[in-house]
């Protein structure tokens, strides 16, 4: 029995590199099927194989967490890649990728392309946003305008933070991120697509889920997307990922405190006094009301 990481998932093949960088196409066991287990990109796994194209994959280990869309597991960073223009730069979209970041537990970094399309006021408007979210305790990015400062600028975050660990691009189509993988590594080649006029949104060029090892790393570049729901998170939980919330759950005067309509509530007051930004707390309020008019979901049987 051997020991690797699902590293693409493509029409049915799992390839699985093992420790000695070895790729090796398998299938997945019938009975996963039966016990509604999906093996994702990202999985350490057991397999068997004689050879590099007929691989069976028997097990599958303990998993940290997975995401769905894109469906990858075991990451330890999201870096989110938001356009400051075209399309528009979104803090309501933004506040949902880092809602779903933080419930999986890994660590958010915002990135943000395109910054040489504003204009003067709106570029004072940006840096004040990194302003929010770097109080809060985000890295906030803003890319450097030439191609080569934008190189050196992500090669030293990767050099300097992210080093063996498993990273997914994520973000709204068009928004750069396959351009940014690009420009970091020529030879990948990946597709990029322009943004669509009429949607205002990229064109759908990623068509799978690949780990592509890079400057230490497994990074996943994966298709775009630009709605989310909060399907595995439950309304007395959504404080938590809101971390300048969380940071006062103690002040609140009940202990089950969800920053609605209660008395002597710490977070109402400081949003009051602006020390926690509105725009963040209408978002909370905006997730809190979807969170409670989802329909029930029934977890299937056998699921991770």
């Amino acid at each position: 029995m051997r020991k690797g990481q699902i590293t693409k998932a493509l029409s049915g093949f799992y390839y699985v590199t093992d420790e000695s960088k070895t790729i090796y196409q398998t299938r997945a066991r019938g009975v996963f099927r039966n016990q509604n287990l999906t093996p994702l990109v990202g999985d350490y796994v057991e397999f068997e194989s004689s050879n590099l194209t007929e691989g069976v994959i028997q097990n599958l280990l303990d998993r940290k967490n997975e995401l769905t869309r894109p469906q990858v597991a075991n990451v330890d960073v999201g870096i989110i890649i938001m356009s400051a223009i075209d399309p528009g730069f979104s803090t309501q979209l933004l506040d949902r990728f880092l809602v779903m970041l933080e419930s999986k537990h890994i660590e958010p970094v915002i990135f943000i392309t395109k910054l040489d399309l504003l204009t003067e006021e709106q570029r004072l408007e940006m840096l004040q946003y990194q302003k929010d979210y770097t109080k809060i305790g985000y890295q906030f990015i803003l890319a450097k305008e030439s191609e080569t400062n934008k190189k050196e600028q992500v090669e030293k975050i990767f050099r300097d933070q992210f080093g063996g660990k498993l990273i997914v691009f994520i973000g709204q189509s068009g928004a750069g991120k396959s351009t940014l993988l690009n420009t970091i590594d020529g030879s990948l080649e990946l597709k990029t697509g322009e943004t669509s006029k009429s949607l205002g949104r990229g064109k759908h060029t990623t068509r799978h889920v690949e780990l592509i090892p890079l400057m230490n790393s497994l990074i996943a570049d994966t298709p775009g997307f630009s709605s989310l729901n909060f399907d595995d998170i439950e309304a007395e939980e959504l404080t938590e990922y809101f971390p300048e919330m969380w940071e006062l759950r103690s002040e609140c005067k009940f202990s089950g405190c969800i920053h609605l309509d209660e008395p002597k509530c710490a977070v109402k007051d400081a949003v009051d006094q602006h020390t926690i930004s509105q725009y963040r707390y209408d978002h909370y309020l905006l997730f809190l009301e979807e969170i409670k008019n989802r329909k029930p979901r029934y977890k299937k049987k056998g699921a991770f």
